[in-house]
């Protein structure tokens, strides 16, 4: 490999590195809320049983945000650039950090969620469509898990952080003060963010369609390591494919990209729907419940972020050489068996320790195939004038699909118990692996212009099949 060649491996990896801190931040709001639900409940006088859907607000309540911030973000960096909103992305994860651990009532505090929730849903949509729009096709696929990846780890390491910050023996201290340190703490890892964006680049893709090809060029020799031919071919490429588009919302919803909306659809609700956030949300709570030991329920907690954070890279190691059907495929299929299995165990004997194992598998499964796949393919999917809107879009269809489960998990609890619960979980995944083998055609190692162009064939002519 060329002096060259590796600078511009280190770059990319670098550039892409960046983009997935906005998804460690993802993670971090996510999970944050996991440690402090408990001590926000006893600050702001909420009861469980009478209080029930203030409580889901609570937990729920930057999803609310995330739904408006995913669906301007596509037009916001359609005009901006990449680059711009993803400094826009880490300033509002710092202010909303500070906010959310300051506020006097309860209002105040459903605010500074929802604030925290529009970065979320901005930087969702923006990170995924970055780094696919940067990455080599050979790749992308990989570059792509980074983003889950920086999800998982800050999922991850708020665990400990949570831990750390509360005191074990000081109840009113956690109430009055424990979870505010919970969430400031993000405002850290959010101006580290902001600094790290300086030295990387605006998309190359995004700068040909601003009209700045002088710029796109410079940034595609960096890279791509200074070939000039591989350069000028990727420029050509998306040049044509630009030339081609009105870039609509009409043109989106064309018969050309009926069948790639489709699959965002499928692929963005179907992993919120097999109630990954139920578990990411509540998970010490629904170990409490089952084991009354809170302390082990904070360990069954640990061991699931553990999990989910080494099963990513599974995902990492074989999405550009297994393909990402199969992973969607094989992940789903895993992930019918273990929530068939929670809502037997649930039927049978809450307290087996089979229930942490069963759990434990549709984390890994999940990890390792709907948890990272949907936004790499989403991100791959639509055509390049389109792709902000697109994703958009696609992001929605996600947060709309998480507010819905976090919202409604703790009502079906009571109503219908855990068993058909995790049932009802289980039966999305089994639409999910349906429609996955019907409509998802192959797209590991072609270059996005490419998957954009087959679209416009016939499907036994497709060149991504």
């Amino acid at each position: 490999m060329s002096t060259k060649t590796s600078n511009s491996s280190r770059f990319v990896l670098f550039a892409s590195a960046v983009a997935a801190i906005g998804g460690f931040l993802f993670g971090y709001d996510t999970a944050v809320i996991n440690g402090a639900n408990t001590f926000l409940q006893t600050h702001f006088a909420l009861d469980p049983e009478r209080d029930s859907m203030l409580i889901g607000l609570a937990t729920a309540s930057a999803i609310l945000g995330c739904i408006p911030g995913a669906m301007s973000a596509g037009f916001i960096s359609d005009r901006f650039g990449r680059r711009r909103v993803l400094f826009f992305c880490a300033l509002l994860y710092a202010l909303s950090g500070i906010l959310s651990a300051i506020p006097q009532t309860f209002v105040q505090f459903i605010s500074a969620r929802i604030l925290s929730g529009i970065a979320i849903g901005v930087s969702s949509m923006i990170c995924p469509v970055y780094i696919a729009e940067i990455a080599p096709p050979r790749w992308r696929g990989r570059l792509g898990s980074l983003f889950q990846l920086g999800i998982v780890t800050g999922i991850f390491v708020t665990l400990f952080i949570n831990s750390w910050i509360q005191r074990p023996d000081d109840a009113t201290w956690n109430a009055a003060f424990g979870w505010r340190w919970m969430l400031a703490a993000e405002a850290a890892p959010a101006f580290v963010f902001l600094l790290l964006l300086f030295p990387i680049p605006e998309s190359p893709r995004w700068l040909i369609k601003a009209a700045r090809e002088t710029s796109a060029r410079q940034t595609l020799g960096r890279l791509r390591g200074g070939d000039l031919a591989e350069v000028e071919t990727e420029v050509a490429a998306v040049k044509a494919v630009l030339a081609q588009e009105e870039g609509s919302f009409r043109e989106l919803f064309s018969r050309h990209y009926r069948q790639p909306l489709l699959i965002a659809v499928v692929l963005m609700a179907g992993s919120q729907l097999s109630g990954i956030n139920a578990i990411m949300y509540y998970s010490t709570e629904i170990f409490k419940a089952a084991t009354g030991n809170a302390n082990a329920a904070f360990s069954s907690s640990i061991w699931i972020g553990l999990v989910n954070f080494i099963a990513t890279f599974i995902a990492i190691g074989l999405v550009d050489k297994a393909g990402r059907k199969p992973l969607l495929l094989i992940g789903n299929a895993i992930q019918i068996v273990a929530l068939a299995m929670v809502g037997l165990i649930y039927a049978r004997n809450p307290q087996s320790s089979a229930l942490l194992g069963f759990v434990t598998l549709y984390i890994a499964a999940f990890a390792m195939a709907m948890g990272p796949l949907p936004w790499i393919v989403c991100s791959e999917i639509f055509p390049a004038k389109l792709r902000g809107r697109a994703m958009s879009l696609a992001t929605f269809c996600i947060w709309s699909s998480c507010l819905l489960v976090a919202q409604t998990f703790p009502f079906l609890l009571k109503k219908i118990g855990p068993t058909h619960t995790f049932w009802i979980y289980g039966a999305c995944s089994a639409v999910t692996f349906g429609l996955v083998w019907l409509l998802l055609p192959e797209t590991k190692g072609k270059t996005l212009e490419a998957i954009e162009n087959s679209w416009k064939k016939s499907p036994a002519s497709r060149g991504c099949e």
